[in-house]
Formats: C-alpha cells, sequence, structure tokens
C-alpha cells in the first residue's frame, strides 16, 4: 500500500513521553485508603473498569503514599466527585506537611464519610463510590504500577442510578458528569446522544 504524504499531521517524538502534546478525556476519581493511624484521599484520572466484571484499576506511582497504603491494607475506595466538587477533588492532592507526620492537613476539613466494607473513606456527596479488595499489582510500566481491585461494593446516587425506561440524556443533563482533559484541564459533561451501533451490533 502506498504510503500517503500527510503533511496535517505533526509527528511526536518517541523518546519522550507523548501525552504532553494533546488532550484526552479521561476519568477523575479519589481514591481513598487507610494510612498509617489516619486516612488519606488522593485524585487519579488513570482509572478504569477492567473489563465487565467487578473489577477496577488505577495508575500509580510506587513512589506515592496512596500506592504503599493499598499494598499493606489490601483495600481501597472510589469516589466519583461531581462537577461542582472539582475544587475538592484537587484539594486531595495537596501536599504533606512534612516527613515527621506524613500527613495532608487539608484533609480533615474535607467532607468525608466512611466506607462500609474496608478501612477507609469516601469523598462525600459523590454520585458513585466503589470499594475495593486489592487483586494484584502489576509494575513495569515505565515507573508506574497498576493497581487492580475486585469491588466488593458499590453505591450509586439515585439520581444517578440508570432506570431501563427513562431518558438518559435528560438524567445525565440534570446529574452532570466530571470528566478530566489531562492534563490540567476539566469539563462537565451534561450533553450526550445515543451512539450509533451498527444493526445487530452486539457489546
Amino acid at each position: 500500500m502506498k504510503k500517503e504524504d500527510r503533511t496535517d499531521l505533526v509527528t511526536l517524538d518517541m523518546n519522550q513521553p507523548i501525552w504532553e502534546h494533546f488532550y484526552t478525556v479521561a476519568p477523575l476519581v479519589v481514591i481513598g485508603t487507610k494510612e498509617g493511624e489516619g486516612y488519606d484521599l488522593a485524585p487519579k484520572h488513570m482509572a478504569m473498569p477492567l473489563g465487565r466484571e467487578n473489577y477496577y484499576g488505577f495508575i500509580c506511582l510506587p513512589a506515592h503514599s496512596t500506592w504503599h497504603n493499598v499494598k499493606k491494607e489490601k483495600a481501597f475506595t472510589v469516589s466519583f466527585p461531581r462537577p461542582e466538587q472539582v475544587t475538592l477533588t484537587s484539594l486531595t492532592a495537596s501536599p504533606r506537611c512534612g516527613e515527621a507526620t506524613n500527613a495532608k492537613p487539608v484533609l480533615q476539613g474535607l467532607p468525608t464519610f466512611p466506607a462500609f466494607q474496608v478501612d477507609a473513606l469516601f469523598l462525600k456527596d459523590a454520585y458513585l463510590y466503589l470499594e475495593c479488595e486489592l487483586d494484584r499489582i502489576i509494575e513495569g510500566f515505565g515507573a508506574f504500577s497498576l493497581i487492580s481491585g475486585r469491588i466488593i461494593g458499590a453505591y450509586v446516587q439515585a439520581d444517578s442510578l440508570k432506570v431501563a425506561d427513562a431518558d438518559a440524556g435528560a438524567m445525565i443533563h440534570q446529574a452532570p458528569l466530571l470528566t478530566y482533559l489531562a492534563y490540567g484541564r476539566f469539563a462537565e459533561i451534561k450533553d450526550s446522544f445515543a451512539f450509533p451501533f451498527p444493526k445487530d451490533f452486539h457489546e
């Protein structure tokens, strides 16, 4: 096949990470973990369901406390914030106050509540909550690791629960979704459309 001369495309340098050169759509969640005598919350956007069964995973650096907390405690929570909670979500990335306590002082002022089946916190007023037991940690994605969890508890706010005979577009409009535009921007999704699947297509 003859190669096209595509002057509209910019070739990126594969000797460097490519992700800073364009925007992609990602979820924005808050991971909760038990940390020493207290708790930690941290925002993550490299996060997703792992297949169609009850597994959820996120990417994390071994240098981060979240990685060590999950490895030690074998559990974590996932809170899915609403668009109006973007500032609270950002605050969970606040720096720690020092090696002596290794704590994030800002977390004491955030609205949280205890998870039901694992020893960790949820961010209050999110629209979806997951409780996960550690399944495995897969290392080797450069400096990063994939942390996968088996979901043992899931809770959704009534206004975000899909109902078979309800208007999906109206539901999403009334309960918008928060998304992260990696890197450095966010968006509120209020308008959505049915996907045009081919005839007789099955997922």
